[in-house]
């Protein structure tokens, strides 16, 4: 299995709708490991790393995010793979 790794810029509506969460959870549930934090500027970032497959699954995903939340672009850029073992949220 050949893994690749993504770094995502989501904006829109996802702060203080259980985006973290549900992102999580989702990531978990397609085996991919990384983490999701909030920034200061109102978007969220998530690390993603796997099979490109289940990450291309991941991406489309996140176009819908949590029921409360409202995405309006996901800026995606491929970054060198990391050394990580699980797929946690990250305070701020």
């Amino acid at each position: 299995m050949i893994k690749t790794c993504y770094k995502l810029l989501i904006s829109g509506q996802v702060q203080r709708v259980f985006f973290r969460d549900y992102t999580q959870k989702q990531a978990k549930s397609l085996g991919l490991t990384g983490w999701v934090k909030n920034l200061a500027d109102g978007r969220v970032k998530v690390l993603l790393q796997g099979p490109k497959d289940k990450i291309k699954l991941m991406i489309d995903w996140c176009w819908q995010g949590s029921p409360l939340s409202r995405v309006d672009n996901i800026e995606v850029k491929q970054i060198k793979l990391k050394k990580l073992n699980s797929f946690v949220v990250k305070s701020n």
